[in-house]
């Protein structure tokens, strides 16, 4: 366990891509303790409908691989890909940052030594979907919980494109159990990650009205 304070925890639990150490193993220990902890987050009416899909198999590890690169050349391609700039700006240069660490897991995920699926299972299709809200607070604190642990994480949700193609891939039951975020799992080369450039707490806030 890394030695955080609560809000350090909080603020340094980044999306972590080109420090992920694809060469060592993840103890599966480690992985039900994560999910123990998401298991905690808010669930409404207090029941439980996330579900994870934990694949360490590496057949289906690259399949998973291919299938988020094609959908992520897409996206680069695209006019909100956030390489598309000329670094002019101290926001151009982070920008630059981020889509080069997304072009690292867009060619490299499926090497991952574990890759999460969180989903939500409800009773039919549109029960699944409509419940999305019970699942991505316990995504978020599983991946809190694996910070915590020198685990790294990276929240991408753009599989989902083709998530049926997933689904049978994974034997997922698609009519009753809806995927949210994909993440690969590893440890992290190195633990000392630093907080995001964000807005000022007031600029985003509202007090009474809007």
């Amino acid at each position: 366990m890394l030695e955080l304070s609560p809000d350090q925890l909080l603020s340094t639990t980044r999306a972590v891509r080109k420090r992920l150490d694809f060469t060592r193993d993840v103890p599966d220990d480690l992985i039900r303790e994560c999910v123990a902890l998401a298991l905690q987050a808010p669930a409404g009416s207090n029941v439980v409908t996330a579900r994870f899909v934990v694949v360490r198999d590496e057949a289906k590890r690259r399949a998973i691989g291919e299938i988020y690169g094609s959908i992520f050349a897409q996206y680069k391609a695209s006019p909100g890909y956030p390489g598309k700039n000329d670094g002019a700006t101290e926001r151009d240069r982070v920008q630059s940052r981020v889509a080069s660490s997304a072009d690292y897991l867009g060619d490299h995920m499926g090497e991952a030594p574990v890759l999460v699926l969180a989903c939500n299972e409800g009773t039919d299709r549109a029960s699944a979907t409509a419940g999305m809200s019970n699942v991505l607070p316990a995504t978020w604190s599983f991946m809190l919980a694996a910070r915590a642990r020198g685990l790294g994480t990276a929240w991408t949700s753009m599989h989902v494109v083709r998530e049926r193609e997933v689904a049978d891939l994974l034997g997922i039951p698609y009519e009753t159990v809806a995927q949210a975020v994909l993440t690969p799992l590893a440890y992290t080369k190195g633990t000392d990650f630093r907080p995001a450039s964000r807005p000022a707490p007031d600029e985003v806030t509202h007090w009474d009205k809007w």
